[in-house]
């Protein structure tokens, strides 16, 4: 059904407007409809206009704080990992609770902080096409709940042009570097949250060891951050900066107010140092918010969002009831699937293959039940994925993965069938139930995430073949499960050797859970920590 609205003033399409739309769609007009028409793209544009015409409308319900304006920010001075975008402090003066008291946090750059600039990690002129970068009049949901769970908002923190890029050196910001190795990737797109949460945590490893501190090479550092992920962006720089980065359930956590590359594989979650950190924050965070539409009716309400840290202390507690909470049974009565396809991807390396296994066979020596699965589409996932994304203009030399995303959609757009990416979509459903399958026998399926050890920046100057080389297999086991929705927990199991021999860094398993039980990936992680965490499998020395 169409609806028609008469223009009553003066005409505003004339013949020659008509026949150019015409021609846009290879649509040749007869001349005895052509003032027919017309008339009704007239009426329409008439109809365009009220709505020009409308002030702009901000939900009021996303408007700041007001007991927490003015809000300042400024450039960080000390920022030796180039993880910082603007600094601010941000506390609710009256929050609703203290689940989050005096946590810092920092925010991905592509996620509102009302009265601070938003980059999406791209220029301004390509951003909004102006010189200065605008500023935020809204805070993203997330943002909203963590201050009025007490947390603090410390900065926006840089991340990869427009989202894009499973390393951190495309940023408008220039490289972000890895906190245990300065020149190496910190991983993306969440590069800038996952190096200042890594600083925190190697501040504490070197504690632990007895190592000297080495605070002027890492900067201020933050307890938590608001990450995003569309392919691996939270989990990839999780992996890299030997943090816990957790993609929740698709629509479990609300979107609102965060730049989007498409509602299907949208996710924001939590970067975290601690596993009870990650519990914690992902509690505030998840929520039915009435507003993003990627939430649905199996998204909980506020009020039936699950206790995840009660979830996970009752878990452990109970273990210890049991006397299970010990480094030989603290995973019985948990069963693991470990794909199959998942060691097989392209650019995994044989090193950080034996890593994982390793951290696969300490789930036997807890007493889980352990079991190799095949799910063939795992590999096919990644295909999936790709041919349903949106494209962004972007500059070759500072992301040619942007670019080569622009060459693909024009080329699917003219050279392949029209409904292709509608048959990805298809296949997304078949891709989940195919995990859906395999999980009905299985509380959590693993997989590697990182499939190297962090590589090194690559210069503006090399070639674009020169540049992507590193990026390959970046995201081949992360997402597919943006698009089935399933939760997926990055968090360190061991150490590798960085390409040149000199030095090591973190080395990470993927656990993935049935949609809406995150709760059962946090557990497994727990069980599997509990003979000692990954990154204290070496001292340092």
């Amino acid at each position: 059904m169409s609806v028609v609205f008469l223009n009553k003033g003066p005409p505003t399409v004339d013949a020659e407007t008509l026949k150019g739309v015409a021609a846009h769609s290879n649509i040749t007009l007869r001349p005895q409809d052509e003032e027919h028409y017309r008339y009704l793209l007239d009426s329409f544009d008439a109809t365009a206009q009220q709505v020009a015409d409308l002030p702009a409308w901000t939900n009021p319900e996303l408007l700041p704080e007001a007991g927490t304006l003015p809000r300042k920010y400024w450039k960080e001075s000390k920022n030796p990992l180039n993880a910082w975008s603007h600094r601010t402090e941000i506390k609710s003066s009256s929050p609703e609770n203290n689940k989050l008291a005096g946590k810092t946090f920092a925010v991905k750059d592509n996620v509102s902080i009302g009265g601070l600039p938003i980059t999406g990690g791209t220029f301004p002129e390509l951003l909004v096409g102006k010189s200065e970068y605008p500023i935020s009049e809204i805070d993203a949901v997330v943002v909203s709940r963590i201050l009025q769970a007490g947390g603090i908002i410390a900065g926006s923190a840089t991340c990869e042009h427009f989202s894009m890029s499973p390393l951190s050196w495309t940023s408008a910001n220039g490289p972000v570097h890895n906190p245990w190795r300065k020149g190496y990737t910190a991983g993306g797109s969440s590069s800038g949250p996952g190096a200042l949460v890594g600083a925190g945590v190697i501040k504490a490893w070197r504690k632990r060891h007895g190592l000297p501190p080495i605070d002027d090479e890492l900067g201020p550092h933050v307890d938590m951050a608001i990450g995003g992920d569309q392919g691996g962006s939270i989990r990839i720089p999780g992996a890299y900066n030997g943090i816990y980065g957790l993609k929740p359930t698709h629509g479990l956590v609300p979107y609102t107010g965060i730049l989007s590359l498409n509602p299907m594989i949208d996710h924001t979650g939590p970067m975290c140092g601690t596993l009870e950190d990650t519990a914690a924050m992902l509690g505030v965070m998840a929520g039915y918010d009435g507003i993003d539409p990627r939430m649905t009716p199996e998204s909980p309400k506020m009020d039936e969002v699950k206790d995840y840290s009660a979830i996970l202390a009752n878990f452990i507690s109970e273990k210890k009831e049991k006397g299970e909470w010990t480094p030989e049974k603290s995973g019985v009565g948990l069963r693991v699937g470990v794909i199959k396809e998942a060691f097989e991807v392209l650019g995994l390396t044989d090193e950080v293959k034996a890593i994982v296994k390793e951290a696969v066979e300490r789930f036997k020596s807890i007493g889980a039940t352990v079991e190799e699965v095949s799910i063939p589409m795992h590999t096919i996932g990644p295909s999936i994925w790709y041919v349903q994304l949106k494209s962004y203009e972007i500059l070759t030399k500072h992301n040619p993965a942007a670019v080569n995303v622009i060459f693909n959609a024009d080329f699917l757009l003219h050279n392949r069938e029209p409904n292709l990416q509608a048959k990805a979509m298809m296949h997304a459903i078949q891709l989940r139930k195919a995990y859906d399958d395999v999980l009905a026998n299985y509380d959590v399926l693993v997989t590697p995430m990182n499939p190297t050890t962090g590589s090194m920046h690559p210069q503006y100057d090399q070639t674009v073949g020169e540049k992507m080389a590193p990026s390959i297999g970046g995201t081949l086991n992360s997402c597919q499960f943006n698009i089935t929705g399933h939760p997926g927990l990055a968090f360190p199991v061991g150490w590798g050797n960085v390409e040149n021999g000199k030095g090591k860094m973190p080395i990470a398993m993927q656990i993935v859970g049935k949609r809406f039980e995150d709760d059962t990936v946090l557990k497994a992680a727990a069980a599997w920590e509990v003979p000692g965490l990954g990154l204290d499998s070496w001292d340092g020395k």
